[in-house]
């Protein structure tokens, strides 16, 4: 996949896309509708996504807590796998953000990119104070000679697929249905980063990871399914992930710990994929390390049992 961060310099070869258009934090079942229909109105045409980093909601409230479901590059990760060919990831600054519809559609959609089409949900808006709308984006197309595909938005079981819902599985614990509404394993990914070394020295060696500007999850336990994405241990594996503060050593910054089944080696500098299938318990303190070990035995146990049914 082909990654393009500037839409005032494309190279010929590059333009003509077919583009859904969006923030697409998660890559829910409800984006993966509108690329597919990016992808069937022009089918000729390579097939892009165009959409924005930061996420717009960063640039424009950097102080609230985190919200994204994935960080770029597991965005990114996540659109190839989808048979994306070009991803258009522009940067969100004051000069995007004060563009207004008609510009954005002339000046980055029509002279700047020059697709050929592009497809965007119901709800979307655009261009400065997100005054634009997708029946405005349809009217600019015909003006300037790029076609509009108007996606519908997804409802499962009643409700409107959305990175909100999805959040809110999360926060609740419940990532089985965060994955109903993403089609795929809610994952955390990021760089193996030191730690304390506490596992190791309790038996059980994890690889830590940030997950700092990320939605957190319902702090405590999971059966996680893990893919180390580089390195000389490249490949799939079953897991148990602690997410949280670490309250039994009186921990402050939030991030994933993961104890890989059947594992030895070295992590540290790898790129993980941490994907999260059944929350198992809480955080919790315990009177001593002794109490402490045979939970985490028994935590294993039952992620074992779990994963192997997948």
């Amino acid at each position: 996949m082909q990654i393009n961060r500037d839409f005032q310099f494309v190279e010929p070869e590059d333009r003509g896309a077919s583009v859904a258009i969006g923030n697409f934090d998660g890559v829910h079942v409800g984006h993966q509708s509108v690329i597919e229909l990016a992808q069937s109105v022009a089918p000729d045409a390579p097939l892009g996504v165009l959409t924005f980093e930061p996420h717009p909601r960063e640039y424009f409230a950097p102080d609230a807590p985190p919200f994204r479901l994935m960080r770029g590059n597991a965005r990114a990760h996540r659109l190839e796998k989808l048979g994306v060919q070009k991803l258009y990831e522009l940067p969100f600054n004051a000069a995007l953000a004060g563009l207004t519809p008609e510009e954005f559609a002339r000046n980055v959609i029509c002279e700047g990119l020059g697709l050929s089409h592009v497809v965007v949900g119901a709800d979307f808006c655009f261009g400065k104070g997100r005054s634009g709308t997708a029946e405005d984006m349809a009217r600019f197309g015909q003006e300037m000679g790029f076609g509009v595909t108007i996606a519908p938005l997804m409802e499962r079981s009643d409700d409107v697929v959305s990175s909100t819902g999805i959040r809110t599985a999360l926060t609740d614990g419940r990532p089985r249905d965060a994955a109903a509404m993403l089609g795929h394993w809610h994952r955390v990914e990021g760089e193996v980063i030191g730690g304390e070394q506490r596992g190791r020295e309790l038996g059980f060696p994890t690889a830590n990871m940030s997950i700092e500007g990320l939605h957190p999850p319902k702090f405590g336990v999971y059966a996680v399914l893990v893919d180390v994405l580089d390195g000389p241990h490249q490949g799939s594996y079953h897991g148990a992930s602690s997410v949280g503060v670490r309250p039994m050593f009186n921990g402050e910054v939030p991030n994933i710990e993961t104890f890989l089944f059947d594992f030895s080696g070295d992590l540290y500098g790898s790129t993980l994929s941490v994907g999260l299938v059944e929350y198992l318990r809480p955080e919790m303190t315990f009177d001593g390390l002794d109490a402490l070990i045979a939970q985490m035995d028994a935590d294993c146990d039952k992620a074992r049992i779990l994963l192997a049914a997948l």
